[in-house]
Protein backbone atom coordinates (compact mmCIF):
# COMPACT_ATOMS: atom_id res chain seq x y z
CA UNK A 1 0.00 0.00 0.00
CA UNK A 2 1.17 3.41 -0.94
CA UNK A 3 0.83 5.24 2.75
CA UNK A 4 1.76 8.85 1.11
CA UNK A 5 0.07 9.07 -1.98
CA UNK A 6 1.88 12.37 -3.96
CA UNK A 7 -0.58 14.72 -5.12
CA UNK A 8 -0.70 16.85 -7.97
CA UNK A 9 -3.12 19.67 -7.66
CA UNK A 10 -3.82 21.60 -10.95
CA UNK A 11 -4.98 25.67 -9.57
CA UNK A 12 -6.26 28.30 -12.15
CA UNK A 13 -5.39 31.72 -10.73
CA UNK A 14 -6.84 33.29 -7.46
CA UNK A 15 -10.29 34.13 -6.55
CA UNK A 16 -14.13 32.07 -7.68
CA UNK A 17 -14.64 34.61 -10.18
CA UNK A 18 -11.61 34.62 -12.19
CA UNK A 19 -8.81 32.23 -10.60
CA UNK A 20 -9.51 28.99 -8.32
CA UNK A 21 -12.09 29.10 -5.57
CA UNK A 22 -9.96 29.67 -2.44
CA UNK A 23 -12.11 27.30 0.09
CA UNK A 24 -11.72 24.46 -2.47
CA UNK A 25 -8.16 24.79 -2.84
CA UNK A 26 -7.24 25.16 0.28
CA UNK A 27 -10.07 22.43 1.73
CA UNK A 28 -8.16 20.32 -1.04
CA UNK A 29 -4.72 20.58 0.25
CA UNK A 30 -5.96 20.15 3.84
CA UNK A 31 -7.81 17.16 2.44
CA UNK A 32 -4.36 15.52 1.30
CA UNK A 33 -2.32 16.05 4.29
CA UNK A 34 -4.98 14.99 6.61
CA UNK A 35 -5.65 11.87 4.18
CA UNK A 36 -1.41 11.03 4.90
CA UNK A 37 -1.22 12.32 1.72
CA UNK A 38 1.67 15.34 -0.29
CA UNK A 39 0.74 17.52 -2.53
CA UNK A 40 2.79 20.10 -4.96
CA UNK A 41 0.28 22.59 -6.49
CA UNK A 42 1.43 23.54 -10.25
CA UNK A 43 -0.30 25.91 -12.63
CA UNK A 44 0.19 27.14 -16.19
CA UNK A 45 2.13 30.41 -16.43
CA UNK A 46 -0.15 32.46 -18.52
CA UNK A 47 -1.72 35.74 -18.60
CA UNK A 48 -5.50 34.76 -17.32
CA UNK A 49 -8.41 35.83 -19.32
CA UNK A 50 -9.52 39.04 -17.12
CA UNK A 51 -9.12 40.42 -13.39
CA UNK A 52 -12.60 40.74 -11.68
CA UNK A 53 -13.52 43.02 -8.50
CA UNK A 54 -14.68 40.50 -5.90
CA UNK A 55 -16.58 42.94 -4.13
CA UNK A 56 -18.14 44.22 -7.26
CA UNK A 57 -17.86 41.95 -9.79
CA UNK A 58 -16.97 43.96 -12.31
CA UNK A 59 -13.92 43.48 -14.67
CA UNK A 60 -10.94 45.55 -14.07
CA UNK A 61 -8.64 47.38 -16.49
CA UNK A 62 -5.38 45.26 -15.12
CA UNK A 63 -3.49 42.17 -16.06
CA UNK A 64 -2.57 39.47 -14.40
CA UNK A 65 -0.53 35.56 -14.41
CA UNK A 66 -2.71 32.26 -13.36
CA UNK A 67 0.55 30.84 -11.52
CA UNK A 68 1.90 34.07 -9.66
CA UNK A 69 -1.59 34.38 -8.78
CA UNK A 70 -2.07 30.91 -7.80
CA UNK A 71 1.28 31.36 -5.90
CA UNK A 72 -0.60 33.32 -3.37
CA UNK A 73 -2.64 30.23 -2.20
CA UNK A 74 0.79 27.88 -2.59
CA UNK A 75 2.51 30.26 -0.26
CA UNK A 76 4.84 30.73 -2.70
CA UNK A 77 5.79 26.80 -3.02
CA UNK A 78 4.43 26.28 -7.22
CA UNK A 79 6.00 25.14 -10.02
CA UNK A 80 4.52 25.93 -14.05
CA UNK A 81 1.72 23.27 -15.21
CA UNK A 82 4.28 23.08 -18.22
CA UNK A 83 6.86 20.80 -15.90
CA UNK A 84 4.65 18.51 -14.25
CA UNK A 85 5.19 14.92 -15.44
CA UNK A 86 2.27 12.50 -14.25
CA UNK A 87 5.74 10.07 -13.70
CA UNK A 88 5.93 11.32 -10.38
CA UNK A 89 2.82 11.45 -8.75
CA UNK A 90 0.30 9.59 -8.08
CA UNK A 91 -2.96 10.88 -8.24
CA UNK A 92 -3.96 14.82 -9.89
CA UNK A 93 -6.52 16.82 -8.64
CA UNK A 94 -8.14 20.07 -9.50
CA UNK A 95 -9.99 22.06 -7.62
CA UNK A 96 -12.92 25.03 -9.25
CA UNK A 97 -13.45 28.29 -9.77
CA UNK A 98 -14.38 30.70 -12.89
CA UNK A 99 -10.56 29.99 -13.69
CA UNK A 100 -11.07 26.84 -14.72
CA UNK A 101 -14.03 27.66 -17.20
CA UNK A 102 -11.76 30.95 -18.46
CA UNK A 103 -8.13 30.11 -17.96
CA UNK A 104 -7.94 26.49 -18.02
CA UNK A 105 -10.29 25.73 -20.57
CA UNK A 106 -12.54 27.80 -23.00
CA UNK A 107 -15.83 26.78 -21.58
CA UNK A 108 -16.97 29.82 -19.77
CA UNK A 109 -17.61 31.18 -23.34
CA UNK A 110 -18.11 27.93 -25.32
CA UNK A 111 -19.50 26.10 -23.35
CA UNK A 112 -19.76 21.96 -25.19
CA UNK A 113 -17.10 23.29 -28.33
CA UNK A 114 -14.73 24.31 -25.69
CA UNK A 115 -11.10 24.05 -25.83
CA UNK A 116 -8.76 22.77 -22.84
CA UNK A 117 -5.63 23.85 -22.31
CA UNK A 118 -3.25 21.59 -23.82
CA UNK A 119 -1.07 21.05 -20.33
CA UNK A 120 -4.48 20.79 -18.32
CA UNK A 121 -5.28 17.90 -21.59
CA UNK A 122 -1.65 16.67 -21.45
CA UNK A 123 -2.10 16.16 -17.50
CA UNK A 124 -5.55 14.38 -17.71
CA UNK A 125 -4.69 12.07 -20.64
CA UNK A 126 -1.32 11.13 -18.60
CA UNK A 127 -2.81 10.04 -15.58
CA UNK A 128 -5.40 8.14 -17.23
CA UNK A 129 -2.57 6.62 -19.61
CA UNK A 130 -0.87 5.29 -16.01
CA UNK A 131 -3.73 4.38 -14.49
CA UNK A 132 -3.35 6.93 -11.82
CA UNK A 133 -6.91 8.12 -9.90
CA UNK A 134 -7.76 11.78 -10.78
CA UNK A 135 -10.14 13.48 -8.58
CA UNK A 136 -12.20 17.11 -10.21
CA UNK A 137 -14.13 19.82 -7.70
CA UNK A 138 -17.17 22.40 -8.66
CA UNK A 139 -16.60 23.24 -12.34
CA UNK A 140 -13.36 20.97 -13.15
CA UNK A 141 -15.48 17.85 -14.07
CA UNK A 142 -16.38 19.97 -17.32
CA UNK A 143 -12.86 19.47 -18.43
CA UNK A 144 -12.50 15.91 -17.66
CA UNK A 145 -15.80 15.75 -19.34
CA UNK A 146 -14.38 16.89 -22.34
CA UNK A 147 -11.11 15.65 -22.52
CA UNK A 148 -12.19 12.17 -21.46
CA UNK A 149 -15.45 11.23 -23.64
CA UNK A 150 -17.79 9.13 -22.29
CA UNK A 151 -16.61 9.48 -18.69
CA UNK A 152 -19.30 9.79 -15.60
CA UNK A 153 -18.98 12.98 -13.36
CA UNK A 154 -21.15 15.64 -11.11
CA UNK A 155 -21.41 19.27 -11.15
CA UNK A 156 -24.40 18.57 -8.58
CA UNK A 157 -27.57 20.09 -10.68
CA UNK A 158 -27.31 22.81 -12.67
CA UNK A 159 -28.87 21.63 -15.62
CA UNK A 160 -27.33 23.99 -18.52
CA UNK A 161 -23.75 22.44 -17.27
CA UNK A 162 -25.41 18.92 -17.19
CA UNK A 163 -26.61 19.59 -20.51
CA UNK A 164 -22.82 20.77 -21.73
CA UNK A 165 -21.26 17.68 -20.43
CA UNK A 166 -24.07 15.21 -21.84
CA UNK A 167 -23.31 17.11 -25.38
CA UNK A 168 -19.36 16.35 -24.97
CA UNK A 169 -20.48 12.59 -25.38
CA UNK A 170 -20.01 12.22 -21.42
CA UNK A 171 -21.89 11.21 -18.67
CA UNK A 172 -23.67 13.49 -15.71
CA UNK A 173 -24.90 11.99 -12.52
CA UNK A 174 -27.40 14.26 -10.22
CA UNK A 175 -26.04 14.59 -6.63
CA UNK A 176 -26.12 16.97 -3.13
CA UNK A 177 -23.63 18.27 -0.64
CA UNK A 178 -20.07 15.59 -0.03
CA UNK A 179 -21.54 13.50 -2.63
CA UNK A 180 -19.19 11.71 -4.90
CA UNK A 181 -19.38 9.94 -8.51
CA UNK A 182 -16.73 7.83 -9.66
CA UNK A 183 -16.31 6.19 -12.97
CA UNK A 184 -14.17 3.06 -12.42
CA UNK A 185 -12.96 3.07 -16.19
CA UNK A 186 -11.27 6.10 -15.92
CA UNK A 187 -10.40 6.31 -12.28
CA UNK A 188 -12.29 9.94 -11.65
CA UNK A 189 -14.26 11.17 -8.63
CA UNK A 190 -15.83 14.15 -8.86
CA UNK A 191 -18.29 16.54 -6.15
CA UNK A 192 -19.99 19.56 -6.51
CA UNK A 193 -18.82 21.83 -3.90
CA UNK A 194 -19.53 25.57 -5.13
CA UNK A 195 -21.64 24.76 -8.07
CA UNK A 196 -24.33 24.13 -5.37
CA UNK A 197 -25.73 26.89 -3.04
CA UNK A 198 -22.78 25.12 -0.51
CA UNK A 199 -21.12 26.26 3.18
CA UNK A 200 -17.03 26.27 3.75
CA UNK A 201 -18.44 22.76 6.01
CA UNK A 202 -19.93 21.85 2.74
CA UNK A 203 -16.71 22.25 0.62
CA UNK A 204 -14.49 20.68 3.18
CA UNK A 205 -16.81 17.72 3.67
CA UNK A 206 -16.64 17.56 -0.23
CA UNK A 207 -13.10 17.89 -0.95
CA UNK A 208 -12.63 15.33 1.90
CA UNK A 209 -14.37 12.72 0.54
CA UNK A 210 -13.16 13.20 -3.19
CA UNK A 211 -9.52 12.96 -1.55
CA UNK A 212 -10.83 9.83 0.42
CA UNK A 213 -11.60 8.53 -2.87
CA UNK A 214 -8.48 9.37 -4.92
CA UNK A 215 -6.53 7.73 -2.18
CA UNK A 216 -8.90 4.64 -2.02
CA UNK A 217 -8.12 4.18 -6.10
CA UNK A 218 -4.20 4.67 -5.89
CA UNK A 219 -4.12 2.08 -2.83
CA UNK A 220 -6.36 -0.33 -5.44
CA UNK A 221 -3.26 0.42 -7.66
Amino acid sequence: MNKSPKTAIILAGCGVYDGAEIHEATMTMYAVVKNGGTYQIFAPDIEQHHVINHITGEEMNEKRNVMIESARIARGNIKPLSELNMEDFDALIMPGGFGVAKNLSSFAFDGPNCTVLPDVENAIRDAVAQNKPIGALCISPVVVAKVLEGVSVTIGQDKDTSDAIEKMGSKHEITNHGEVVIDKTYKVATTPCYMLDATIADIAEGAMNVTKAVFEMVNES
